[in-house]
């Protein structure tokens, strides 16, 4: 008999509701998830302007707990862990032994110096795990708990309005990178948080997905949002709105040949603490870096995409795009580029590769939108 070595694709909470909406599915990260359902364009405006409702369960989630704990945390991530109080979440990254990144993540603090939840991306988690494991030398209770965890990200200038309907926790007044816990939907221990990756506001509800929870919750979110025009919203629609925030996607804008100094995660980067490859970044701040991720609008008809080289007047190769699209609140074609350091200043013309022709963009601020 033939072995079946085919990998499974998993399946989140609420795929059968995307494919009961029509949604156009395909495999991210080893999940069955939805690109689109009305249209990319539809969707990215529908968050711009109202609400949207993205599935992003795929995302993984790592509980660790004990009194050494935030040690390790502050070990392998980039940014100052010990900030956090109960209740506050922060951006970070995982530095490699050589300076580039394992991967991005948020770091919730759940119980000062006690309980912490690392939410990393979904192509990344055995990766992640492994890698925080292997510094975890003070028996820190470490919990992957992605599996069973659920995830929606409630998005838009409307979505809290929405939201704040199905809970008694104050979400509201939520700053940014702060959450609370508690009954949402009929549903207990829940977190709301607002760390948001569009733009345009919103919160992200995580739930363990017992008992029925993530219909539960879906049900309820469009009950109250659905009359209102908020729609489900595709993974296609999530990509452009993150780019016209100039937020990075890892894989994409960083990786493990990216230095989070040359991703302009700096400010992520903190320098008070010892973290792996705290040394090569140093000297690297030190010295200055040789490229610089920067946001470039073309001026010429052309889309610039991932792996396309960037080129100065004289022909020679200085950089190359990471990320790109044609940005539906712009209405013109925008992309993310690492250009050599000495061009990656605002309002530099440059041309990107567009089938071996030269099409003239230019470096702009970002955010673009």
């Amino acid at each position: 008999m033939e072995s079946n070595t085919q990998t499974m694709v998993k399946n989140t909470p609420f795929t059968q509701k995307h494919i009961a909406l029509g949604a156009k599915m395909a495999e991210f990260a080893g999940y069955n998830m939805p690109i689109s359902y009305s249209g990319i364009n539809d969707e990215h405006h529908t968050v711009r302007q109202n609400a949207g409702v993205f599935d992003v369960s795929h995302m993984g989630e790592f509980i660790l707990k004990g009194p050494k704990a935030l040690d390790l945390i502050q070990r392998v991530t980039s940014n100052d862990a010990s900030k956090l109080t109960a209740g506050k979440a922060q951006y970070s990254c995982l530095p490699n032994n050589e300076g580039g990144i394992v991967d991005d993540l948020i770091v919730y603090c759940i119980e000062e110096n006690a309980t912490y939840m690392l939410v990393v991306n979904a192509s990344n988690i055995e990766k992640d795990w492994n890698w925080i494991s292997s510094f975890n030398t003070e028996d820190v209770e470490m919990h992957n708990i992605s599996d069973k965890t659920g995830l929606l990200a409630v998005q838009g200038p409307k979505a809290v309005q929405y939201m704040q309907q199905l809970t008694d926790m104050d979400i509201t007044n939520l700053k940014y990178y702060t959450f609370v816990k508690g009954t949402f939907a009929g549903v207990p221990n829940v977190i709301v948080s607002a760390t948001g990756y569009t733009g345009a506001g919103g919160v992200e509800i995580y739930f363990e997905d017992t008992d029925g929870a993530g219909e539960k919750i879906w049900d309820e979110v469009f009950r109250i949002g659905g009359p209102q025009g908020m729609k489900a919203i595709g993974l296609g629609a999530r990509d452009t709105l993150r780019l016209e925030m100039g937020y990075c996607l890892y894989g994409n804008d960083i990786d493990d040949t990216t230095s989070p100094l040359e991703a302009g995660l700096g400010w992520i980067t903190k320098f008070t603490k010892d973290f792996t490859a705290r040394p090569i970044l140093e000297q690297q701040k030190a010295e200055g870096i040789k490229r610089k991720l920067v946001g470039m609008e073309m001026i010429d008809k052309g889309i610039p995409r991932h792996g396309y080289k960037v080129q100065n007047a004289e022909g020679e190769e200085v950089g190359y795009i990471t990320s790109g699209t044609q940005s539906p609140s712009l209405g013109k074609a925008i992309g993310i580029a690492y250009i050599r350091k000495d061009l990656a200043v605002e309002g530099q013309d440059l041309f990107v590769m567009i089938r071996d022709k030269g099409v003239k963009a230019q470096i702009v601020k970002m955010p673009f939108a």
